[in-house]
């Protein structure tokens, strides 16, 4: 533990506080000063004063037990050095003390601020990270966030340590951390430190008891040019070796190749094999390049080989039953992938006259496997561009959640989302490397999609505007009760779709659906459904389609609502904390009172 609160004493700093004999007599003595609530104690022949705020929750310290120097929250039992403030107990912090004199038998005491919050608070966002205590991860971030530290480092804090400390290299703890990076442009002010700490909190939970990851260092004075690395990383992924593979890719970062071609490097080894990990893997590494792009690719090189071995152990497609029978997916796609080189030669000089979205849509939601094949090179051919062809992908992947029927078992809902998030982590790749090995993940996203027809039979409707209101925000507010009962998915999206149809505003509308989404404890699929939407809605042209995105995240964030909000009630404790509530005194002293028989005037 750090302690910070010895600091200056200057003698203008000191005011009277007590007269000794009465701290002497009482043995704790509790005085109001400059909007400090002060607990004296006096023990060993010497007067101690301290905050009379538990650190931990906020319990009066006042009238503790104190012995040998120690005093000893009754609350939940925290220890604390009446010298230094210092606790013996991490989960608490250390308790704000002040410098005592003793003048002509009074108590004068410095209120001198404390020295340097901003290393303190680090500190314990450390500790809270290491020890994946989330009442202090979220003290910290708020206490952070409000001497105006920028959001991005204590962003970086958390993946610099999710990479070191992690027994899976990156996983849901990361990405749900880079979700909520990602989505604080789209959050009201007040929910912006609670998504940072939702995303912090889930790396320590990530990280818990994990030993720390050593990085391969890159190969010595190496003068291997980027294309033989990079074709040596595909091929030791292929062979699931993470070691060698990983000792490629820091070689390369060490060689100084670029943001662009590290991603290169990256997706052309996803995209050599079928739907990794059902969309999983592709979707991490994207999301470890957008937390580079948050921290200006800072810490790269300890970073990304955090991927590898994901990366090289993930589950193949080509190896399962479903992409092999009844039809084989996999020699459809491979003879699509052949044809790829032609029609995007032939498509180049038509691009930016494509407008087929509308014919393209129901072939990709259809039962045909090799007309959705054809129909995606026949749009590359007349001049739909890479970006272009993975946005209409992913909306149809959007379509299968939009489209959900509450008929299928509960289970099913993964299987309709993870198609859509991996399109949409396809679709942002895309926009940061258009390569040729890249856009296979557009086809293997297609036939997730395909695959999952079942899943629309029948097929919910979409929701058409009704119940015509004035005023659209009235609306809005429906929404946090809706969501607290169960299984209102439909109810849901004909809210959402009636408040967009009539005019309302969809900024408003996200934030909100980020609320409620953080109103719930972490859940990794919806977060990354609501990130991926909002996402989806940001791209999207003035059409239908931005409406039936929000849709499908809002129905699949009923589906999954509500569910204990114990990590909300530790963020509210922080925050209510953090803004100085007494939040025990009063009932402390009622209780105190009612035990003397005391508590209804006596």
């Amino acid at each position: 533990m750090t302690q910070i609160f010895e600091g200056a004493t200057k003698p203008d700093d000191y005011i009277r506080v007590a007269q000794l004999a009465e701290v002497q007599a009482q043995g704790s003595l509790l005085v109001y000063k400059e909007k400090h609530t002060i607990a004296l104690f006096y023990s060993n022949h010497t007067v101690y004063a301290i905050d009379n705020r538990c650190p931990h929750m906020g319990f009066p310290l006042q009238g503790s037990t104190c012995k040998d120097g120690i005093v000893t929250c009754p609350w939940h039992y925290a220890r604390f050095d009446l010298k230094s403030g210092g606790t013996f107990d991490s989960w608490a912090d250390d308790v704000p003390c002040f410098a005592v004199e003793i003048r002509d038998g009074e108590v004068w005491v410095n209120l001198a601020p404390l020295v340097n919050p901003h290393a303190h608070y680090r500190q314990r966002l450390q500790d809270g990270l290491e020890q994946n205590i989330s009442l202090v991860i979220a003290k910290s971030t708020l206490a952070l966030l409000d001497i105006a530290v920028n959001p991005v480092e204590p962003f970086l804090m958390g993946l610099e340590f999710g990479t070191r400390y992690n027994k899976a290299g990156w996983s849901t703890g990361l990405t749900i951390h880079t979700c909520m990076m990602n989505l604080l442009p789209y959050l009201d002010v007040e929910d912006k430190p609670r998504a940072l700490f939702y995303g912090l909190s889930a790396v320590a939970n990530d990280s818990a008891g994990a030993p720390p990851e050593f990085v391969v260092q890159p190969l010595p004075n190496s003068k291997v040019d980027f294309a033989t690395l990079k074709n040596w990383f595909r091929q030791f992924i292929q062979v699931r070796d993470a070691e060698a593979a990983q000792r490629c890719l820091v070689s390369a970062i060490r060689s100084g190749a670029n943001s662009k071609q590290i991603a290169d490097m990256l997706f052309c080894a996803a995209t050599d094999r079928r739907y990794l990990d059902v969309g999983h893997t592709l979707d991490f590494i994207n999301k470890a390049l957008e937390a580079l792009d948050a921290i200006a690719w800072q810490a790269a090189e300890s970073i990304l080989p955090s991927l590898v071995s994901g990366l090289a152990n993930a589950s193949r497609m080509e190896e399962s039953n479903s992409w092999r029978y009844p039809v084989d997916l996999v020699a459809i796609l491979e003879s699509a992938f052949e044809q790829l080189p032609t029609v995007l030669s032939v498509g180049k000089s038509r691009q930016g006259s494509w407008s087929e979205v509308d014919g393209l849509v129901p072939i990709l939601l259809g039962e045909d496997p090799q007309a959705i094949a054809d129909s995606l090179l026949n749009a590359l051919s007349t001049g739909c561009t890479e970006e272009q062809l993975a946005g209409v992908v992913t909306y149809t992947a959007a379509l299968r959640v939009a489209r959900f029927h509450t008929n299928n078992d509960f289970g099913d809902w993964n299987s309709a989302h993870h198609p859509f998030t991996f399109a949409n982590a396809v679709h942002q790749a895309l926009r940061r490397v258009p390569t040729v090995e890249l856009l296979r993940g557009v086809f293997d996203a297609a036939m997730s999609v395909y695959l999952n027809r079942f899943l629309n039979v029948p097929a919910a409707r979409l929701p058409a505007p009704q119940n015509i209101v004035q005023n659209p925000e009235q609306l809005l507010q429906q929404l946090p009760d809706l969501l607290n009962r169960h299984q209102q998915v439909n109810q849901t999206g004909q809210l959402v779709a009636n408040y967009l149809y009539q005019g309302g505003n969809p900024e408003r509308l996200m934030a909100m659906l980020g609320k409620m989404m953080l109103r719930e404890n972490r859940d990794f699929h919806v977060i990354q459904e609501i990130e991926a939407a909002f996402r989806q809605y940001s791209l999207l042209g003035d059409t239908p389609a931005k409406i039936h995105v929000l849709v499908a995240a809002a129905r699949y964030l009923a589906a999954h609502s509500p569910t204990m909000r114990s990590l909300g009630q530790t963020y509210q404790i922080a925050y209510r904390l953090h803004k100085g509530d007494r939040l025990f005194e009063e009932s402390y002293n009622h209780f105190t009172l009612d035990n003397w028989g005391m508590g209804n005037g006596e």
